[in-house]
């Protein structure tokens, strides 16, 4: 098995320990020394290991169809591992608007806690346990519990011989004929020389968007103008360099009497002084426990208290960051397990907002990258040294970078957490007023007395959905200089034409480089939502596969598109808000 483990990390299949014997075990000995050659081929292509990624590489499989899944960190799981980022998600998530992988997912998380960490009694008991008790979801975790329960969803297809999986990996250019893609050439770590991949589809769930460059697929990026979309809250005119913001997450804990005090960041004093140069005005230096409220644009107050030696974070008038995202509560396991509770930190004030690392040169993005690093350490050593304390002193001492939680030398997150995304042209172009709560209360004459009734206002309906889906329509501040845009939206589908390129056959996104807009994508853009593109995506491409016929023919041709919706439900996934009629 040492023999075997060796190779497997020289072909950057596996690292470090995250594995777990049974997944060494199956990859080991699923024929996936193939890797070693210069060619590989398979059914289907899918590039990015994100969550997107693995739910289209689970679908696939599961119909039928072989596949070649490439990643470029040694972690699959995307933003919910390799960015730390915990799950965002709508309130019924425990019942019903997830796939029934999803929820398996979710489940197999609660499970692996139960199966291998020394959990209360009381905690070991809860249906709906939440490891880090965060605020933000009902299933806060550490980053490598969902790396490890990814592949445990993941080994079965992989001793089966239908999966191949290709870490450290990353697209450098593609072949097109036709308008189809014929190989994609990737690049990896530990690899001789370059592989060449083909596959008769190709999908794309990297988090921004790689193939559609390299493949000469047609797509946007950044803000489309009020006159190309309609959309109230687009700009005058487009600017395909306003982004969202991204963010280096990272964790830490509080060792109460300790000085972890990280060396002062080579930025820090830049970051100390910086406003953000945004419309509306920010509420003042980034480095603050104020900031601009999403809703509102009015100057909100926060508050920051970790956990004491031997008691809970107190209770304060307003929202604890370190109770946010939160991780680990201590209280969940068994005294002396944890020190102090871990959280993780991806707020406003590390919101990276003054470039992009999307369609610009590799110098450039080196540069961006290097400066969103130095906000987030600067954020930590002003949290450290300088932020304001109830008992009227200034730093936490103890906050301690937990470098081994995001798996990294530096401490930060093995990738920035991204928010947008390129975006293909597609056949349909999902736009604000197919999801503002307001624009669909006007359209329909939706009474507010109407939710008494049991009754809810739902996003335009599409006759060719392929999911479903839920998230508020939130975007962060931009690198075009624009402050927060966020608002009330309603529970929505996925439509299928959003993710048939216009012109390329046969690839398919799987994430959030769908046929959205800038605003639009700020609902499409979260865990559930991505997972669910891509268990579609990959749903699709077997089953074009199977049937002889294309996506494109699958989504125009109604008794397809009923066979293939047909085929969704028959595995549980949900195309309309049915519970919610």
């Amino acid at each position: 098995m040492t023999k075997r483990r060796e190779f497997l990390e020289q072909c950057g299949l596996i690292s470090g320990s995250i594995f777990s014997p049974a997944f060494l075990q199956a990859i080991s000995s699923s024929g996936c020394y193939a890797n070693s050659q210069a060619e590989l081929k398979a059914d289907v292509v899918i590039i990015g290991g994100g969550l997107g990624g693995c739910a289209a590489a689970l679908a696939a499989c599961r119909n039928g169809a072989t596949v070649i899944l490439t990643e470029r960190t040694d972690w699959l799981g995307g933003q919910l591992s390799q960015q730390a980022v915990p799950p965002d998600e709508h309130r019924w998530i425990e019942s019903f608007g997830r796939t029934p992988s999803y929820a398996k997912l979710r489940k197999d998380i609660r499970s692996y806690y139960r199966q291998n960490y020394p959990l209360t009694e009381a905690a070991r008991k809860k249906e709906f346990l939440n490891p880090g008790n965060g605020g933000v979801s009902r299933v806060c975790h550490e980053p490598r519990v969902s790396v490890a329960v990814l592949q445990a969803m993941l080994a079965p297809e992989i001793s089966r011989g239908r999966l191949t999986i290709l870490l450290n990996t990353q697209p450098v250019r593609a072949e097109v004929k036709d308008d189809s893609i014929q190989s994609v050439v990737c690049r990896g770590t530990g690899f001789a020389s370059d592989k060449t991949l083909q596959a008769r589809y190709f999908i794309d769930a990297s988090e921004e968007g790689d193939l559609l460059p390299l493949s000469g697929t047609e797509y946007v990026v950044g803000a489309e103008s009020q006159k190309q979309t309609g959309e109230l809250h687009a700009p005058e005119k487009a600017n395909p360099k306003n982004i969202q913001a991204f963010t280096c997450c990272f964790a830490i804990d509080h060792l109460e009497g300790e000085d972890h005090t990280i060396e002062k960041p080579e930025m820090y004093d830049f970051w100390k002084n910086h406003v953000p140069p945004l419309t509306p005005a920010w509420s003042g230096k980034i480095l603050d426990l104020s900031y601009s409220s999403p809703r509102t644009l009015k100057p909100k107050e926060l508050s920051f208290v970790p956990c004491g030696k031997d008691s809970p974070p107190p209770r304060t008038k307003s929202l604890n960051l370190w109770l946010y995202r939160r991780m680990i509560d201590r209280s969940n396991f068994i005294k002396g397990t944890y020190a102090s509770d871990i959280t993780v930190v991806n707020w406003p004030q590390n919101d990276y907002m003054l470039g992009n690392i999307t369609d610009v040169p590799a110098e450039h993005r080196e540069k961006e990258l290097h400066k969103a690093k130095q906000l987030s350490l600067s954020l930590l050593y002003w949290l450290q040294t300088e932020a304001p304390r109830p008992d009227g002193g200034t730093g936490w001492k103890g906050l301690r970078l937990r470098k081994d939680i995001v798996g990294t030398e530096d401490g930060l997150a093995k990738y920035p957490y991204i928010r947008e995304s390129r975006r293909i042209l597609a056949e349909l172009t999902i736009t604000e007023q197919d999801l503002s709560r307001t624009e669909r209360a006007e359209e329909t004459g939706f009474k507010a007395s109407s939710v008494k009734k049991g009754k809810h206002l739902l996003a335009r309906p599409f006759s060719d959905s392929v999911g479903i889906g839920y998230y508020h329509l939130d975007l962060h501040p931009s690198s075009g200089g624009d402050n927060y845009i966020d608002m009330a939206s309603v529970p929505f589908q996925i439509p299928l034409g959003a993710m048939i390129p216009r012109r390329i056959e046969n690839l398919i996104p799987a994430c959030k480089n769908i046929g959205t807009t800038h605003i639009s994508n700020g609902c499409y853009r979260l865990h559930p939502v991505e997972w669910a593109i891509g268990e579609a995506a990959g749903a699709l491409t077997a089953f074009a596969i199977n049937k002889n016929t294309t996506p494109r023919a699958v989504r125009n041709n109604k008794k397809q598109l009923e066979q293939f919706q047909t085929s969704l439900t028959n595995q549980g996934i949900e195309l309309e808000w049915s519970k919610l009629k």
